[in-house]
C-alpha cells in the first residue's frame, strides 16, 4: 500500500481487511503471503552492505556501504569459478594465454618431449595463475565482510493474530498484520501507526534519513504533496529503532517494497562505471596489444630471408623458429605482473584509507580521489559524531547582589562517560558535584530519564537504548560525578568500563525510589517523576524551557544552594540565555526543575506540575567533529568543492556549517543552501546555476542524494560521496567514488591518499613498461643483427616475474609528495602516459635493451671466459656448420652469454626501479632509503636471481651458469648508466623542455585522445 501515510487509520485497516482487536486470521495470512510475498530482501545480484568497524577516540562506529556482490544458490559470496574467470577478462592476459597455447602447440609440432619442452607454456600459465590468485584472494577477503545487509532487519516481532499476541520471526510478517512496538524495538517492516499506547512515540530513523534527532510519530494522515520520508510521520520504517513510547501499527509494506528495499532497487538500477584509471589502463592495454602485434609481425617478416638457413633444417622449420621468437617477444612485451601489482597497490591504499577511518566501495575507486572535483559529504555521523551530548549549562549563580547567571561548558562528544566541566573563565571544575545546581542537575538527569547506556565488550563501545536527548543527560550525570569525598574523579576512573557506564546514574537510582511517572506529552512538552528518599518525596521535571519556566515560581542558587523567588528580572535573564542557546548556538535546550512534595504522596498528576523550583538550563547538540574544519579547508586548498548533504532541516544544517568554521568565507548561504523541495521547484537552467554554487543540500532522502550526484556528473564533475548510513548507499554507489567514513578528517586524508596512489601507480607502470620495452628492444635488436637469441623464453619469463613483481609492488609504498594537496585536481581525461613521459619510456627502454644485447656480445668478443671471436663470426653463426672455423660451433649454444645478458637485464631493471622513487625528483633529493620496502625488494630479487645462478637444479631449469667476478663487474658497468640517463631526463622534466615536448605531442598521446563521459 504505497499511500498508507495519506490514508486514515480506518481506510488502511479496511484495505487489508483486518480487525485491529483480533489481527489477521490464518487464512488471511496465507492469502496475503501469496499476494505480497515474504518479508525478506530477495537474494538479488549486486546488493549487499559492507560493514566496517573502526576505532576512533575510544568509540567504535559501524560504517555501511553498498557494494556489488553476486548471490549464488542462497550463498552470500560470488561463486568461486566466477571470481577466477573474472581475473582472465583482460586483453593482455588473453594474449598471454594465446602465447602459452601457441608455445605448447609448437612443442608438439617439433616433437619435443620432457620437462623443458613444455616449460615455457607451463611458466606462463603459472604466472597467470599467480596473478589470478592475487585477484581472487583480494575480492574474497572483501566479500567475507559483505554479509550484514539483514542486520538491519528485525529478527522477531510481537504480532496479533487470531485475537492473540505472539512473538514470530519478522520474516513471517505479511501486510495487514497488527504489530506492537516499544522502546528498543527494531521496526520489522514498514508500518502504519494505528494506536498510541503511550503519550508519545519517537523513532530514531537517522540510518534512513540522516536526521540527527529522533522523530515523533503520530496517528494523523499526512497531506503533504510529494511527501518524503521525513514528512511521513505516521509511518514506522523498516530497520529504524523505537527510542521512546509504545504503539500498535499495521504492516503496510514488506520485503523489497519497504523503504530499505527501495534503496536496494536504486542500487540495482545504478550501473557500475569504469574509474578514470581503469579506462586509462584499458586504453593502454589496447594500445600495447596493437604495438606488440605489430612488432611481432615485423620481427617475423624481417627474418623471412633466414627461414631457409640450413641450421633450421627447412623453410617450415625456420618459419616455426622465428614464430617462437615472435611469441617470446610478445611474452617480453606484456607486463604479466601489471594486473597483480595494480591490485596490490590499490589494496594497500585501501588499507591505509581504512586506517584513516574511510573505506571505498571498490579497489579501482581509490585512485579516483586524485581527480575528485566535488565532495558531497553526509552531515550526521560524518561531519558530526551522531551522538547527542550536552555542551552548555546555564544556572543562577547568585541573586543576592543582582542577577548573576553562570554558564558551564562540557567537553566530550560521545556516549563514553568521559569529559570535564569548565566554568565561564575556561577553568576546569575539579569537583563539579560540590556545586548545588550541578548536583541537582545530575540528580534530575539520572532520575527523570527512561534511557539506558551500557558498555558492549564485544564491540568495545558504549551503546544507548532510548531517546538521544535522555542519553545525553545520563552522560552529563556521569561527568558531574558524585558528592561526598575528594577522591571521586580518580575513584571513578578505577572502575571497569562496564561498571563506569552508568555508575553515577545507578547511585542516584538507588538513593531515590521512583514512585510515579508522568510521561512526556506534546501539549505539556515536559515529563515528571515522583521519587522518595528517606521519607522525603521530590518530583523532578524536565522539558521544553518555555514550559518549565512558566511553571516555576522559585529558582535554586548555585553559590549557596538557597532557593529564591523567580522574579520577572530573573525570568527575563533565563529567557535571554535560552534564546542565545537555541538561536546563536543552535542548541537543543531542556530545562530541569524539582518540587518538594507532601510526605507520603504516592502519585502525581498534571495539577502537581506547578510552583516548581528551577534548577538549570542545558543545551545539547550533535557536535561537529573537531578535525572537520581543517579537513574541509585542506580540500578547498586542493581545488575541491565541498557540499554538505543532510536530512536535517535547513536552519540546523546552516548553523552547523557556521559552527564548523570552514565556510567563513561565505557571507551568507543565499543561493548556496537549498532544501530538496526548493531545488526540485527550480527550472533546468536555475538548477544548473544552483549546482555550480551549492554548498548545502537539506531535507533530502536517499533518492535526492543520488539525483544530486547524477546532476553533478552531468556537469563533468568527478564526485566523491561520503557517508556512514544506509540512506547514503545509493549515492555512494552512483558516485565516481563512494567512501563510507566515520570521521570528517578522513575526507582530506583520503583525497591525499588517492592522489599519492595515482602517482605511485604511474610510477610502477612507468617502471614496468620501460623495463618491458627494454626486453622488446633486446629481442628485436638481436633478430635484426642476426645474432643468436640473447635470452630464451623461460629466462624472459623469469625476469618478468621477479623484476616486475616485487620492486613494482614496493614502488606503491613511495611516500606522498609534500605538496600533494596543493595541486589542483587532475583532469579526468588526463593521460596516464603523456608524450614526454612516453619518450622517457623509450629512451630508458632502449638503453635497457641495448645494454642487455651489449652484455651478450661482450662475452663472445671480449670476455676472458669466452671465445673472443670477431663480430662478423657472431653475425654468421647460423652458417657455422657449413664452413671451417677456428672455434667449435657449440659455443653458440653456450649458456654463458645468455646468463650475462639476463643478469644485465635484471640488474639494470633494479637500478631503474630506484629511478621511480619519484617521477621528476632526483635521487639526491629523494634517496633510496626513503622507501625501505623498495630497497628490501631489490635485495630479495637479487637473492632469488643468485639462487638460480648458483643452485644446480635451478640453473639447469633456467639455462644459466654461475658468473665470475669479471662478468659481474661488466654487468654493473653496463647497468649503472641507466640512473645517469634518467637523472638527465628528470632534469629536463623539471624545466621547460619536457613541458614544451609534452605540448607538441599532446595530440599524439597514446593513452587518452579524448574522453567522453556517457551519462
Amino acid at each position: 500500500m504505497e499511500d498508507a501515510f495519506a490514508r486514515s487509520v480506518p481506510e488502511v485497516l479496511d484495505f487489508f481487511g483486518v480487525d485491529p482487536t483480533k489481527g489477521l486470521t490464518d487464512i488471511q495470512v496465507t492469502s496475503h503471503a501469496r499476494i505480497y510475498g515474504r518479508n525478506v530482501l530477495p537474494q538479488e545480484e549486486k546488493v549487499i552492505f559492507l560493514c566496517f568497524w573502526h576505532l576512533t577516540f575510544g568509540r567504535l562506529f559501524q560504517l555501511l556501504l553498498l557494494v556489488r556482490m553476486s548471490w549464488d544458490c542462497g550463498c552470500t559470496s560470488t561463486p568461486f569459478w566466477k571470481l577466477v574467470l573474472k581475473q582472465f577478462d583482460d586483453l593482455l592476459v588473453k594474449i598471454l594465454i594465446a602465447a602459452a597455447v601457441v608455445s605448447f602447440l609448437l612443442a608438439l609440432v617439433n616433437g619435443e618431449t620432457g620437462l623443458t619442452a613444455f616449460l615455457e607454456p607451463s611458466v606462463i600459465l603459472m604466472i597467470l595463475a599467480a596473478n589470478a590468485a592475487v585477484g581472487v584472494i583480494t575480492e574474497t577477503n572483501a566479500e567475507k565482510a559483505l554479509e550484514e545487509l539483514r542486520a538491519y532487519q528485525a529478527d522477531v516481532a510481537t504480532v496479533m493474530r487470531n485475537g492473540c499476541f505472539s512473538i514470530l520471526p519478522a520474516t513471517e510478517l505479511v501486510p495487514g498484520d497488527i504489530v506492537e512496538v516499544s522502546v528498543g524495538c527494531k521496526i520489522p517492516a514498514d508500518l502504519r501507526m494505528i494506536d498510541m499506547l503511550s503519550d508519545q512515540l519517537r523513532v530514531d530513523q537517522a540510518i534512513l534519513t540522516g536526521e540527527s534527532s529522533s522523530v515523533e510519530k503520530e496517528l494523523e494522515s499526512t497531506l503533504t504533496t510529494n511527501a518524503v520520508y521525513q514528512d511521513k510521520t505516521n509511518i514506522l520504517f523498516s530497520g529504524t529503532v523505537v527510542v521512546a513510547g509504545r504503539a500498535r501499527a499495521v504492516v503496510v509494506e514488506v520485503g523489497s517494497n519497504t523503504a530499505m528495499g527501495s534503496i536496494r532497487d536504486s542500487m540495482l538500477r545504478t550501473e557500475d562505471e569504469a574509474t578514470p584509471l581503469k579506462r586509462k589502463l584499458d586504453e593502454f592495454g589496447t594500445f600495447l596489444a596493437k604495438v606488440i602485434a605489430g612488432i611481432c609481425i615485423l620481427v617475423w617478416i624481417v627474418n623471412i630471408g633466414h627461414f631457409r638457413d640450413p641450421v633450421h633444417g627447412g623453410f617450415f622449420q625456420g618459419a616455426v623458429h622465428y614464430f617462437k621468437i615472435a611469441v617470446a617477444l610478445a611474452v617480453a612485451a606484456i607486463p604479466e605482473g601489471l594486473p597483480a601489482v595494480v591490485t596490490t597497490c590499490l589494496a594497500l591504499g585501501t588499507k591505509r584509507m581504512a586506517r584513516l577511518n574511510a573505506i571505498v566501495r571498490s579497489l579501482p575507486s581509490v585512485e579516483t580521489l586524485g581527480c575528485t572535483t566535488v565532495i558531497c559529504s553526509d552531515k550526521t555521523g560524518t561531519l558530526t559524531t551522531n551522538m547527542m551530548s550536552v555542551s552548555k549549562i546555564c544556572v543562577l549563580q547568585s541573586a543576592s547582589h543582582g542577577v548573576v547567571a553562570a554558564e558551564y561548558s562540557i567537553s566530550g562528544t560521545t556516549y563514553a562517560p568521559e569529559g570535564s566541566i569548565f566554568d565561564g573563565m575556561g577553568m576546569q571544575l575539579d569537583f563539579p558535584a560540590q556545586f548545588p545546581c550541578l548536583l541537582h542537575i545530575a540528580m534530575c538527569s539520572a532520575l527523570c530519564n527512561e534511557s539506558v547506556i551500557q558498555y558492549n565488550p564485544d564491540k568495545k563501545k558504549y551503546e544507548k537504548i532510548g531517546e538521544s536527548t535522555e542519553v545525553a543527560l545520563r552522560i552529563l550525570a556521569e561527568k558531574v560525578g558524585l558528592p561526598g569525598f575528594d577522591s571521586m574523579p580518580s575513584a571513578l576512573n578505577m572502575l571497569t568500563k562496564h561498571e563506569r557506564a552508568s555508575y553515577c546514574n545507578h547511585y542516584w537510582e538507588n538513593q531515590f525510589k521512583k514512585i510515579s511517572l508522568l510521561d512526556f506529552s506534546r501539549d505539556r512538552k515536559m515529563m515528571s517523576v515522583l521519587c522518595s528518599r528517606k521519607q522525603i518525596e521530590i518530583m523532578f521535571s524536565k522539558g521544553a524551557p518555555e514550559s518549565i519556566i512558566s511553571k516555576c515560581t522559585s529558582i535554586l542558587c548555585n553559590d549557596d544552594g538557597s532557593t529564591v523567588p523567580l522574579t520577572a528580572h530573573i525570568r527575563a535573564e533565563l529567557e535571554s540565555r535560552f534564546s542565545s542557546f537555541a538561536g546563536k548556538d543552535t542548541l537543543r535546550c531542556l530545562a530541569l526543575a524539582l518540587k518538594r512534595m507532601p510526605t507520603g504522596q504516592q502519585n502525581i498528576s498534571l495539577d502537581d506540575e506547578k510552583d516548581l523550583t528551577f534548577i538549570g538550563l542545558v543545551g545539547m547538540l550533535d557536535p561537529p567533529r573537531e578535525e572537520v574544519r581543517d579537513a574541509i579547508l585542506s580540500c578547498m586548498t586542493a581545488g575541491i568543492r565541498v557540499m554538505v548533504v543532510t536530512g536535517d532541516n535547513k536552519t540546523t544544517a546552516e548553523s552547523l556549517c557556521r559552527k564548523i568554521g570552514a565556510f567563513d568565507h561565505l557571507q551568507d548561504f543565499v543561493g548556496r543552501s537549498f532544501t530538496a523541495s526548493e531545488f526540485e521547484d527550480l527550472s533546468a537552467l536555475e538548477k544548473t546555476t544552483a549546482l555550480q554554487q551549492m554548498t548545502l543540500f537539506t531535507r533530502v532522502e536517499p533518492s535526492h542524494k543520488k539525483m544530486l550526484v547524477e546532476a553533478l556528473q552531468h556537469q563533468n564533475e568527478v564526485v566523491a560521496m561520503t557517508g556512514d548510513g544506509v540512506n547514503d548507499a545509493p549515492a555512494l554507489k552512483k558516485a565516481d567514488i563512494g567512501i563510507a567514513m566515520g570521521s570528517g578528517t578522513a575526507v582530506a586524508k583520503a583525497v591525499a591518499e588517492g592522489r599519492a596512489i595515482y602517482n605511485n601507480t604511474k610510477q610502477f607502470i612507468r617502471y614496468m613498461i620501460s623495463s618491458n620495452i627494454g626486453e622488446v628492444v633486446c629481442i628485436f635488436v638481436a633478430a635484426v643483427l642476426g645474432i643468436p637469441d640473447t635470452l630464451v623464453p623461460v629466462q624472459l619469463l623469469w625476469v618478468n616475474l621477479v623484476t616486475d613483481g616485487l620492486p613494482a609492488t614496493a614502488i606503491g609504498f613511495n611516500k606522498q609528495d609534500s605538496d600533494v594537496m596543493k595541486a589542483k585536481p587532475r583532469k579526468i581525461n588526463e593521460a596516464v602516459v603523456s608524450g614526454w613521459l612516453f619518450f622517457r619510456y623509450l629512451v630508458i627502454g632502449a638503453y635497457v635493451g641495448l645494454a642487455t644485447v651489449a652484455g651478450f656480445i661482450w662475452w663472445f668478443i671480449y670476455s676472458d671466459t669466452g671465445p673472443k671471436i670477431p663480430y662478423s663470426e657472431l653475425m654468421n653463426f647460423d652458417s657455422c656448420l657449413k664452413r671451417e672455423t677456428t672455434y667449435p660451433c657449440s659455443i653458440f649454444s653456450d649458456r654463458h652469454p645468455s646468463t650475462v645478458s639476463m643478469t644485465v637485464l635484471v640488474v639494470v631493471e633494479m637500478f631503474n626501479a630506484l629511478n621511480n622513487l619519484s617521477e621528476n625528483q632526483s635521487l639526491v633529493v629523494i634517496p633510496p632509503w626513503s622507501n625501505l620496502w623498495l630497497v628490501g625488494s631489490i635485495g630479495v630479487t637479487m637473492l632469488l636471481h643468485c639462487l638460480i645462478l648458483y643452485v644446480h637444479p635451478l640453473s639447469i631449469l633456467f639455462s644459466v651458469v654461475p658468473l665470475t667476478w669479471d662478468e659481474w663487474t661488466t654487468v654493473l658497468y653496463l647497468s649503472f648508466p641507466v640512473i645517469m640517463i634518467d637523472e638527465i631526463l628528470k632534469f629536463f622534466s623539471r624545466n621547460s623542455l619536457g613541458m614544451r615536448f609534452n605540448l607538441r605531442l599532446r595530440r599524439a598521446e597514446f593513452l587518452s585522445k579524448r574522453e567522453v563521459r556517457d551519462k
